[in-house]
């Protein structure tokens, strides 16, 4: 409890994050689809929230050192608020698109700051049990978050000053802390090239599991509609898809602990496509089976990102396992930042099936390169320990980098 208590401040702070910025993406597709956006011009809206989301991965090591760890919280923080509180003031998808960029550059920020906070207090001796915490908490802030928009009315300036309330309440549990500000961490290289010399299969996986979790999370509320979904059954609807990754971590932790990591990779992506393909045949079926079937989804899908961090670190040595991260994450931003306005434009010529086909064949073209990978070289024997990775910044490789060695 003692524990719990020394950290409330930074979980308070990760949750009504999570609360803000995982209600702003439904919603905004919502309200776009109300005001009268085209379904490309929703999809641009999830794009740049990701494109912010890179800038600010980017930044917030710099700006911490520039300004401390507070001020840097602060700033971000408040981009985030005038980036909600200006969507109604504007009625323009350009207009939003800056928005969001800023919303983007928010939650990146923020999550840089909570993140350096935490690496500076952990110990070895409470790890990993801070570590399962923090994951909890910020899960259970996504699944929340996807529950709020069922309460949200779209295009409704009290909707967007609520996830502002919201987002401002972020800084006051950091701020208002009587906890010293830790050293700054030195910003980690971004080497992209380091990923693709060490495992290219786990670049490619973390590229497929963006397009999977940006579409979803992005332009789901599209198909929702397409398919005659109301806004409380779109919120279930998210909700359910979290769920599902949130239930999947345990059981594909062991397996990818117990067996072949590239197997468990092609497994999953075979599972995704036949939950594509059965969300494409239900088409209009009960709600229930909506539901269904997209917590399997997200049972598939959602843990894609942490087996392939978790291949890809079998391959690097302890002085690369930071800067291997920050590459993963660069390569989850970019497909990140490509797929929502893809797939919406996709949905807009060929209609709300064309979402789950693009996911299937990014998952059938997963598999295809993992049984090629297998072929070119044969995995190693002594693997790191698999870890639930939350793709919130580029520093999260250090508050991971000890419970990977722990096989060491």
């Amino acid at each position: 409890m003692r524990l719990l208590i020394s950290f409330a401040a930074l979980f308070l702070s990760v949750f009504l994050l999570q609360l803000s910025s995982g209600g702003v993406g439904p919603l905004d597709a919502l309200s776009g689809i109300q005001i009268g956006f085209s379904t490309a011009q929703v999809g641009l809206l999830g794009s740049a929230h990701f494109f912010g989301f890179f800038i600010g991965c980017w930044w917030a090591p710099r700006l911490m050192g520039s300004v401390g760890h507070s001020r840097a919280f602060a700033a971000f923080t408040a981009a985030g608020t005038i980036g909600l509180l200006a969507h109604m003031l504007v009625i323009d998808p350009w207009a939003w698109s800056v928005m969001r960029v800023a919303t983007g550059i928010c939650i990146a920020g923020c999550y840089t700051v909570i993140e350096a906070w935490l690496q500076s207090k952990l110990r070895n001796a409470n790890r990993g049990r801070v570590m399962s915490i923090y994951r909890v908490v910020d899960m259970m802030g996504s699944l929340f978050a996807q529950l709020l928009i069922g309460v949200l009315e779209p295009a409704s300036y009290v909707s967007y000053n609520l996830l502002a309330i919201l987002c401002c309440a972020a800084l006051l549990p950091i701020t208002l802390s009587t906890v010293r500000q830790p050293r700054t961490p030195q910003a980690p290289r971004l080497r992209p090239g380091l990923a693709l010399r060490l495992s290219p299969l786990s670049a490619a996986g973390v590229v497929v599991a963006a397009v999977s979790s940006a579409s979803f999370r992005m332009v789901g509320p599209v198909y929702g509609q397409e398919v005659g979904l109301s806004s409380n059954q779109i919120a279930w609807f998210l909700a359910a898809w979290v769920l599902g990754g949130a239930v999947a971590q345990f059981p594909v932790g062991w397996l990818a602990d117990k067996f072949d990591r590239r197997w468990v990779l092609i497994g999953l992506s075979l599972a995704s496509i036949g939950s594509c393909m059965a969300t494409i045949s239900i088409g209009t079926a009960s709600t229930a089976v909506i539901f269904a079937n997209a917590m399997v989804f997200g049972l598939t899908s959602f843990p894609i990102y942490s087996v392939s961090a978790a291949h890809a670190h079998d391959f690097a040595e302890s002085n690369q396992r930071v800067e291997l991260s920050a590459a993963l994450m660069f390569f989850f931003a970019v497909g990140a930042i490509g797929a929502p306005l893809f797939s919406s434009s996709l949905i807009e010529a060929f209609g709300p099936s064309a979402l789950f086909i693009m996911i299937a064949v990014a998952h059938g073209v997963l598999v295809v390169f993992g049984l090629t990978r297998m072929r070119a070289r044969p995995t190693v024997d002594e693997r790191t320990a698999y870890v639930y990775v939350p793709r919130t910044s580029f520093t999260i490789g250090r508050l991971t980098r000890r419970q990977r060695e722990k096989r060491d």
